[in-house]
């Protein structure tokens, strides 16, 4: 398995220094992807490029959101020749000790998604949590199946074929709502979801990009979709979901 770090970037500045640090111990290659950021956070950017010859930055020249940051990590990591990326927020929500364990899940199933599965503490603000259990809900809608744990972790470990194979046939969502899209499609198209328990937490200083209003909106029609997808695909769910029951 040939692995690069993937960290979307969106005026996180004031973080990556020590998300990247924090990196360190695993040796892998990383790619920022600078989501049109501030000019002080290019400036941050920079300077832990500058220092550390293992990291490469992609510059979006207009904001694509954090799917579309995603996705230019990808496609980046594929060309040059990397089998699996894994993706780690840039605002120092994720337990960088349990990157080892998600690499070791990966390792042992290569061609799964390998995600996190979120324990929160009391940090987490009640509506998030709220969305979370919704989303849930109508993800086993849209599999017709509750192997999929959760969607909404950006902590993972992506095989690339598939996930380049899927974004050449579609148009996925570039916002809040890619990881719960990129995730249900995968399993649509055969790619099996695994998961590990892992901490996240919510910092007292940290920024959040959730919009409530746009990107709630974003994700109801999204799931709209994929419940419309999942009618058009229930036969072939339920035949998969079956027998991998009587397996």
């Amino acid at each position: 398995m040939n692995l690069a770090i993937v960290i979307p970037n969106y005026n996180h500045g004031n973080k990556i220094a020590g998300v990247i640090d924090s990196l360190a111990f695993l040796n892998l290659p990383i790619i920022i992807v600078d989501d049109d950021s501030d000019k002080t956070t290019k400036a941050q950017i920079k300077a832990v490029s500058e220092s550390n010859e293992q990291v490469q930055v992609v510059t979006h020249e207009v904001n694509q959101g954090k799917g579309g940051a995603v996705m230019t990590g990808m496609k980046t990591a594929h060309a040059q020749g990397f089998s699996h990326m894994l993706q780690v927020d840039a605002d120092g929500q994720h337990d960088i000790n349990h990157c080892q364990a998600l690499i070791e899940l990966a390792q042992s199933y290569p061609n799964e998604l390998i995600s996190g599965r979120p324990i929160f503490d009391d940090s987490i603000p009640l509506g998030r949590r709220f969305s979370r259990h919704i989303t849930h809900f109508w993800v086993w809608v849209e599999t017709l199946s509750f192997s999929v744990k959760d969607t909404m972790c950006g902590f993972r470990v992506y095989p690339l074929a598939p996930c380049i194979e899927l974004m050449n046939k579609i148009n996925l969502g570039k916002r809040m709502d890619f990881d719960i899209e990129i995730m249900v499609r995968l399993y649509w198209q055969g790619t099996v979801s695994r998961f590990l328990p892992t901490k996240v937490i919510y910092p007292q200083d940290g920024i959040s990009h959730f919009q409530p209003i746009n990107d709630n909106i974003l994700i109801s029609w999204m799931h709209t979709r994929l419940v419309f997808g999942m009618f058009i695909r229930s036969p072939r769910l339920i035949w998969r979901n079956l027998k991998g029951r009587r397996s």
